[in-house]
């Protein structure tokens, strides 16, 4: 049986009196995509800041291909490769010269690593800003440099720190899709997130983490359909005194000619539903349809958003 690509058991950390991890366990599997999803504080950070060590563990193990990340460091540094929030390098050195010398840190010498910078630069944009210092680049410019840092050594594990904060819409989309060709291409990517809509795009499984623990982990599909709250509101052209008998199967309330039905999958409910009406001969006025998501599970777990 394979090792997973990263095993988390027991995580605990703590900053003074704060509690950040509270016993975290996780575990990925070579060539997924997984999603650490949860609020600004929630844990996420840390959780991969010890994983790269950055950061010192109080409690706990952690893993990468079967490797302890502290008595293992070089073996599990070398197949990561991290995108974090933060900028920690020299602000004043052009961004290609940059990416050889985090090219040097893995051992890869300048004209080994000239076709993979090029081909980064190339394919995140940065090509005509190669000679620009980051303090010289935009935003988004900054994330996109931060993406090809991690990449540069060509990790099998990529760490993606919140990788879309702060960038307009169609870079987020261009970024989103750069992240599927490398999944595509066998990477193991981590991604901390706190946008519903990105982990719901991209992720094979999510772990919803809060106050230093994970709340709920699975695909992000099965989770919405379990934990979410959709339904459909159909509106009829005349009171009926006889849905009660019709709808014995479904929950739903009644109201001055408004039907709406709580259900877990609406599109698997609604034609049945539109046959009862039918057969019943209850002329339908308007159907809307409402999908659960990744919002609504984290309302359930938590009793509050996760923006």
């Amino acid at each position: 049986m394979n090792e997973p690509a990263i095993e988390i058991n027991g995580l605990k950390k703590s900053y003074h009196d704060v509690e950040a991890l509270k016993g975290v366990n996780i575990e990925i599997s070579k060539g997924e995509f997984f999603g650490l999803l949860g609020p600004n504080g929630a844990g996420k950070t840390t959780t991969i800041n010890i994983l790269t060590g950055l950061v010192f563990k109080d409690n706990g193990i952690t893993k990468v291909f079967g490797k302890d990340t502290v008595k293992d460091f070089r073996f599990t540094r070398s197949k990561i490769g991290i995108a974090a929030q933060e900028f920690s390098v020299d602000w004043f050195f052009p961004i290609e010269k940059l990416l050889f010398y985090q090219a040097g840190y893995y051992g890869i010498k300048k004209a080994s690593a000239e076709p993979t910078v090029n081909s980064l630069l190339d394919r995140l944009g940065l090509s005509k800003k190669r000679n620009a210092r980051l303090r010289q680049l935009s935003g988004g410019m900054k994330r996109r440099f931060q993406l090809a840092k991690a990449l540069v050594h060509d990790p099998d594990i990529i760490i993606l720190d919140e990788p879309t904060a702060g960038v307009d819409v169609e870079l987020r989309r261009d970024l989103w899709q750069y992240l599927r060709d490398l999944h595509n291409a066998g990477k193991t990517i981590l991604l901390t997130t706190h946008y519903i809509e990105e982990a719901e795009l991209l992720c094979d499984r999510v772990a919803i983490i809060d106050e230093g623990k994970i709340l709920k982990e699975g695909d992000p599909k099965i989770l919405t359909q379990e934990l979410g709250s959709a339904g459909i509101t159909i509106n009829i052209a005349e009171n009926k005194s006889e849905l009660k008998s019709l709808f014995q199967d479904f929950k739903f309330t009644y109201e001055d000619k408004r039907i709406h039905f709580s259900v877990k999958n609406p599109d698997k409910a609604l034609p049945k539903i539109i046959d009862i009406l039918s057969n019943a001969n209850i002329h339908i006025k308007s159907i809307k349809s409402n999908k659960s998501s990744l919002e609504d599970v984290f309302l359930d777990l938590t009793g509050k958003k996760i923006s």
